[in-house]
């Protein structure tokens, strides 16, 4: 007996939506292990495939460092043994760019690398030139004079005597150029010629003299391969598995990763950690917040208060000792002795001894909190904002004329932030790889089931219909009318209609 027009197409509903439904299923328990391995895959530093090999070679980020300096407003005064009174000039902005050479892959799925650096200096987003004259701690004096405070009187007087002798004072007045990138100095040449060994600079001196056109070290990093939860993470700095800077293990130790990408799959228990060559140790952030990032879900991921926080205040860190009060960090170990010190800036987060020195400071979260926001899933920074401050401690050293009466201090030089954010068209790419794609199955496994319920339904309710027609075929349809309506076929809308139909 052949099928009717109506039971072929009940069949193919009921048969077209449990496939649907069961598709739609199947993609519950798939999607999420599908997103996870597509994430693992392209987390690696696979050089023959993945996104994040190509963004961590060639990183297409604009990055900038905006410089903040601090002039000195009353250099009498200070000589005198008063309270140095500052003023913050800037910010000087540099286009940061960062490249990578002498990539090698290793047997052991690790990658070594140069992480290569070079700063323009941007004009439209800066706030005055680098031709800008201030009034500036004389830093190679007051080093020179800072680390000789010990030797002999004799020596003192020899040095206070070359320095009256080149005019050099406590304090300067110096272009923002040649504070940053150096100047030739006539006395640094007398000393390298006189004590060779005192100062081991060659050439221009500048804060920053060693920061651009140069490498940060040798990286060698776990390329996640052959486990993801090691993606990143730092297997040796220089050849080295841990420095030898501090005075405890754990001080010394190189954690985490070089700082710009991080294992995938966090929690906001994750902490995350990189190593800081310009700090010369390890540092790690916890989480803060959860955010969004054009649309991409981020953790925030701050600097604890305690990260420069001294021996007394937090046990773990009395291997960067000797120190001050709490908040600035020694740095003199991997500083040729100099008496350098690095904090947050305008002493964000320290020991306010340290701001009560000072006229011209003020602190706040907003500005001057170090943070990251980084993708979870990924392990992808979308938005960075690091920041240090650099300071000098000095004072006035007997038997040196030139550094009076100084009051010992902690001085704010400068500090920087360096920032870098994911733009188009890597973030339009980032967004559909990571975003898009995993929203759309997931949407998809929801459509699916929910046509092949409404497949069904619809063959239920033409089953249905058919048999209401077989019923009122057998019936007596002009004495049962009213019956049928009320009685038999509540749910329709128009049952006259419906009898008519049938």
């Amino acid at each position: 007996m052949a099928m009717s027009k109506k039971r072929r197409t009940v069949l193919i509903l009921v048969v077209l939506g449990l496939l649907l439904a069961g598709l739609g299923t199947v993609l519950v328990f798939l999607v999420p292990d599908l997103v996870i391995g597509q994430i693992e895959k392209n987390v690696r530093l696979d050089p023959h495939g993945g996104f994040t090999f190509e963004v961590w070679r060639d990183l297409p980020v604009p990055f900038y460092m905006s410089v903040y300096l601090f002039e000195v407003l009353n250099e009498k005064a200070i000589l005198a043994g008063g309270k140095p009174k500052l003023a913050q000039r800037g910010p000087y902005v540099y286009r940061e760019y960062k490249q990578k050479t002498n990539i090698s892959f290793h047997h052991n799925n690790t990658v070594s690398f140069l992480g290569h650096r070079t700063l323009y200096f941007v004009p439209e987003l800066s706030n005055g030139t680098q031709q800008d004259y201030l009034v500036v701690p004389n830093f190679l004096v007051l080093t020179i004079t800072m680390m000789m405070e010990h030797s002999n009187t004799a020596l003192k007087w020899l040095v206070s005597g070359a320095l009256a002798t080149f005019s050099e004072r406590a304090f300067m007045n110096r272009t923002v150029e040649e504070m940053m990138w150096g100047y030739n100095s006539p006395f640094l040449d007398f000393l390298q010629m006189t004590v060779p060994n005192l100062i081991p600079f060659k050439g221009k001196f500048g804060l920053f003299s060693e920061f651009n056109n140069t490498n940060s070290g040798m990286f060698t990093v776990f390329t996640g391969v052959d486990d993801f939860k090691k993606v990143q993470m730092i297997d040796t700095w220089n050849g080295q598995k841990k420095v030898k800077f501090w005075n405890s293990t754990q001080c010394n130790m190189i954690n985490g990763t070089a700082g710009e990408m991080w294992p995938p799959f966090m929690t906001p228990s994750t902490n995350v950690e990189f190593y800081s060559p310009e700090a010369c140790r390890s540092m790690s952030l916890v989480y803060e917040t959860s955010g969004m990032y054009e649309g991409i879900p981020t953790y925030r991921f701050r600097a604890p208060s305690t990260m420069f926080a001294n021996g007394t205040v937090y046990p773990p860190n009395e291997g960067f000792c000797p120190c001050l009060a709490s908040g600035v960090q020694n740095v003199s170990s991997c500083r040729f002795n100099a008496p350098f010190f690095i904090s947050f800036p305008h002493f964000y987060n320290a020991d306010p001894v340290f701001l009560h020195a000072i006229d011209g400071l003020s602190p706040n979260a907003d500005q001057h909190a170090l943070f990251l926001d980084i993708h979870p899933l990924t392990g992808i920074p979308m938005n960075c904002s690091i920041k240090l401050q650099l300071n000098l401690y000095i004072k006035g050293i007997s038997g040196i004329a030139q550094t009076g009466r100084i009051s010992p201090v902690v001085f704010p030089l400068l500090w920087f932030v360096e920032t870098g954010y994911i733009t188009d068209p890597l973030l339009t790419t980032y967004y559909n790889l990571v975003i898009l794609v995993p929203a759309l199955l997931e949407y998809l496994q929801y459509i699916f089931i929910g046509l092949g319920g409404l497949f069904i339904v619809i063959a239920v309710i033409i089953e249905v219909n058919k048999r209401c027609c077989k019923t009122i075929q057998k019936s007596n349809v002009p004495q049962n009318k009213s019956f049928l309506c009320s009685e038999r076929t509540p749910l329709l809308k128009d049952c006259d209609q419906f009898i008519t139909d049938c």
